[in-house]
């Protein structure tokens, strides 16, 4: 079962291409999104599956062009009954990445069919 399971990360790249966030910046908003939303989702069933075989894991790591797009996919996560966590750096209040907690491939992948892979 593992191999179908997938943890999404949706980062905003207008804050790469437009702010002028350093890469690594941008990078470390991931890895907080993720270990948040593995903690928050520890117990879930699916997480622990997945967490099981800790060299196989399979995340995708899309791009959400802006602010906007980030809370609109937020939203539509929150309507469905989709776990989630959205990273907000502060001080600056800043939402800058959403992640899903791990799940089945086919019961999450139509909520991020929109976006494309992330890339620099």
């Amino acid at each position: 079962m593992s191999s179908n399971i997938v943890q999404y990360v949706v980062v905003r790249g207008d804050l790469l291409k437009q702010l002028e966030w350093p890469v690594g910046a941008l990078i470390a908003q991931a890895c907080h999104a993720v270990t948040a939303a593995i903690h928050l989702f520890y117990q879930d069933e699916i997480t622990q599956e997945y967490l099981k075989d800790t060299d196989n894991m399979h995340k995708v790591v899309l791009e959400a062009p802006d602010e906007k797009a980030l809370v609109s996919l937020k939203d539509k996560l929150e309507e469905n009954g989709i776990k989630y966590k959205l990273w907000i750096e502060q001080p600056e209040n800043i939402p800058t990445c959403l992640v899903c907690k791990p799940y089945i491939k086919d019961d999450v992948q139509k909520y991020f069919k929109k976006f494309k892979l992330f890339k620099t």
